[in-house]
Parts: C-alpha cells; sequence; structure tokens
C-alpha cells in the first residue's frame, strides 16, 4: 500500500511542506528581530541571504559528489530534514544577535540542499513522463507552502519570534521522521548499480541544447521568485503606510494568501497545463503573467486593499506556476543516470541568483521607494520566457 506512486508521491509532498518549513521561518519575524536586536534593514537581508548562500553551498557539494544519484533518497533526506529542523532550534533556543543567527541560517540553506532538489528526483521516479508535470506541479506546491507556514504560523496568534522559530523547527523534524520511515525510491530512473561518481556532469548537460535552455528558463524565474516572496511584506507594509499614514500593518495572512494558498494553486495549474499544452506553453504562459505583475506593481502600490489582495493572488500563483515546469522538462532531458544532480545543479546556479535580487531590492527600494522596487525583477522572466520559447522549438531526439 505505501509503496504505491500515488501514496508516495503525497507522503513525498508532505514531507516538503513540513521539511522546507524552516527556510523562510527567520524572514517571516524579521519586524521583531529588528526591535529585540536594534539591526537595520539592511542587515537584516542577511537572516534570508545566508540561506540562500547555505543552499548553494549545499547544492554545490551534493552536486560534485552526486549525493543525489549515489546515496538512498530517503535517508538523505531524512538526515537533512533533521539537520535543518537542529539549526533552527538552535536559533529560537539560544541566538541573541546576527553574530550567530547568520551561521545558523547559512547551515539551515546547506542542509535544505538535501531535502528539496532530492524530493524532485524521488518524485519523478514514482512519475512517468506524461503525467510528471502535474506531479512535479504539486510537490513545488508542497515547497511553497512549507516556505509560506511560518507567515501562517505568525499571523495565527501573538507567538513571540522565538515560538515561530521553534514551531518551524518541530515542523522539519516531524518531515525528516516521514521521510526516513515512510518515504521510499520509485522504479522510473531504476538501471542497475548506483551512478559512478562524475563530478562534472553539471557542466556536460550545458553543452546540448534542451537542458541548456530548461535551465536558462528556470534562472530567469530563479531572478524573480525569491526576491518577491522575500519582499513582498515590506512592499504590503509599505503599501499600506502610504495609503494610511501608519507603519504597522499586520501583513502576515495576506503574504500567507499570496505566497502559500495562491503559490499552491499555481504550482497545480502550471503542472496540469505542462501535461495538457506542453512544457514550453505553460512556463511562457505563467513568466508572461508574472513579468506583468512586476510592470503593474507600481499602479497597486497604494491601492485598496481588495486590489492589492488581487494582485497579491494572481502574481502568487503566477511566480511559482513555472517552477515544476523547469524541473519537469529537465528530468526528461537530462542523463537519466544523473538526474538527482542534474536537478541539484539547477537549483545551485538558480539560488546564487536569488541572494543577488534579495540584496538589490531594498537598495532601490532606499533609493526610488518601494512603489518601483519590484521593476528590478522584469529582466528574469523576460529572458526566461525568451529560453522557454526556444525550448519549446528544438528538434526532439528520436
Amino acid at each position: 500500500m505505501l509503496l504505491r506512486p500515488g501514496v508516495q508521491r503525497a507522503l513525498i509532498a508532505a514531507g516538503q511542506v513540513l521539511g522546507l518549513a524552516v527556510w523562510f521561518s527567520a524572514s517571516a519575524v524579521v519586524p521583531a528581530l529588528r526591535e529585540a536586536w536594534h539591526i537595520s534593514a539592511a542587515a537584516s537581508v542577511w537572516l534570508t541571504a545566508s540561506v540562500q548562500l547555505g543552499f548553494v553551498a549545499g547544492a554545490v557539494t551534493s552536486t560534485a559528489l552526486n549525493l543525489a544519484d549515489r546515496v538512498r533518497a530517503h535517508l538523505l533526506m531524512a538526515v537533512c530534514a533533521a539537520l535543518a529542523a537542529a539549526c533552527t532550534a538552535a536559533f529560537a533556543l539560544v541566538v541573541d544577535g546576527l553574530a550567530g543567527a547568520v551561521p545558523l541560517r547559512f547551515l539551515t540553506g546547506v542542509f535544505l540542499a538535501g531535502v528539496y532538489p532530492v524530493g524532485m528526483k524521488v518524485t519523478a521516479s514514482w512519475t512517468p513522463p506524461a503525467r510528471r508535470g502535474l506531479a512535479f506541479g504539486v510537490m513545488i506546491g508542497a515547497l511553497t507552502l512549507g516556505s509560506a507556514l511560518p507567515h501562517l504560523i505568525r499571523g495565527m496568534g501573538a507567538l513571540p519570534w522565538r515560538g515561530v522559530m521553534g514551531a518551524a523547527a518541530g515542523c522539519a523534524a516531524l518531515g525528516a521522521l516521514l521521510a526516513a520511515t515512510l518515504v521510499r525510491e520509485g522504479p522510473q530512473f531504476a538501471h542497475g548499480a548506483p551512478a559512478r561518481h562524475h563530478p562534472g556532469y553539471a557542466l556536460t548537460m550545458f553543452r546540448e541544447r534542451g537542458p541548456r535552455l530548461a535551465n536558462l528558463g528556470y534562472f530567469g524565474h530563479m531572478w524573480e521568485l525569491y526576491a518577491l516572496w522575500t519582499w513582498l511584506p515590506s512592499f504590503l507594509i509599505a503599501g499600506a503606510a502610504a495609503r494610511t499614514g501608519r507603519d504597522d500593518a499586520d501583513v502576515s495572512l495576506l503574504a500567507f494568501l499570496a505566497i502559500g494558498i495562491a503559490g499552491v494553486a499555481g504550482c497545480v495549474a502550471g503542472g496540469w497545463a505542462a501535461d495538457r499544452f506542453g512544457r514550453s506553453p505553460a512556463a511562457v504562459a505563467a513568466l508572461a503573467v508574472s513579468g506583468a505583475c512586476c510592470l503593474l506593481s507600481p499602479l497597486f502600490f497604494a491601492a485598496p486593499p481588495g486590489a492589492v489582495a488581487v494582485l497579491g493572488v494572481v502574481w502568487g500563483a503566477a511566480v511559482i506556476a513555472d517552477s515544476g515546469v523547469f524541473s519537469t522538462a529537465l528530468s526528461e532531458v537530462a542523463d537519466k543516470r544523473y538526474v538527482g544532480t542534474a536537478l541539484t545543479a539547477q537549483t545551485a546556479i538558480g539560488f546564487a541568483l536569488t541572494v543577488v535580487t534579495i540584496q538589490l531590492v531594498p537598495v532601490l527600494a532606499e533609493a526610488a521607494g518601494w512603489r518601483w522596487a519590484f521593476w528590478l525583477l522584469v529582466p528574469g522572466p523576460l529572458v526566461g520566457a525568451l529560453a522557454m520559447r526556444a525550448f519549446g522549438r528544438r528538434p526532439v531526439r528520436a
């Protein structure tokens, strides 16, 4: 019963929701941390950027060692989720400033590199290509919901910041337990002995047109995604202040609606569209909508709450709808022996790009105001859409 594809995909998704709850746990409590630790907005950026850098470091290490293809996937996921939970619990229990917070957040990112990409590979291992778009959409939806969980935890009550971090750590620990006891790898990539060590495959795949275009599309998508997720609450707070004259708006539930609920719906819709209409059309449509939201964001900055909520829902759905499409496309055109390595390399480079935009958005906001800050993200969807349009026109090998 537990080894049926549908059951395993559900278990993997549940594990991702729980395991990835630690990702934005610090970002969700930045206002409280700034007040408690007396740090600037520029300094608080490192609470998120350090996780991204840690993820890149972990993903590069995993790619070089081919860990996702040489180690039993469920054990790798479980150990890494448990270690990420331990880092977050330590943050909640003993940290009193950035000097202790940044290293722990960096290590959290390192260990999350063994949760998210490995979960994508295991999902693909239980899903034939014809249905892989929707399966990846559900899995990325789990990532989205897990990333947004701290906003929900904070918005549902008056928990202190240590309580929010502790709750996120508990979720990740449950995810580790689920992966260790119930998740297993499926038959799609079974090919006898484990893959041999091939540290150069991450570079080799860029010589082939299909993997290269799928990756370029993903990189454009990532230029936008995490900067939006990180700074949407600040954009909403600044917009509410411009409208009402007060700067104490609580936007946690709206952020959870846009990032979490709308994001999950977008992932599922994007995955379904990728299977129904093709990888390229689904990705190009999502990138076009999210790019349009970037361009239109200044018009909604100080708009009435209903209009802002509409923008948040549409943008939150579109910005993540194509994420699973890129992973699906790469899993289909990469060397089957190294799908885990290819997906990990893809995420490593993509998350390195997120560090750039996470850092630059508040710089533009300080210079020109939050109304215009998200215009910095427009090139990402544009480049991604051009790459995925070309991906759809590439010759298909027999």
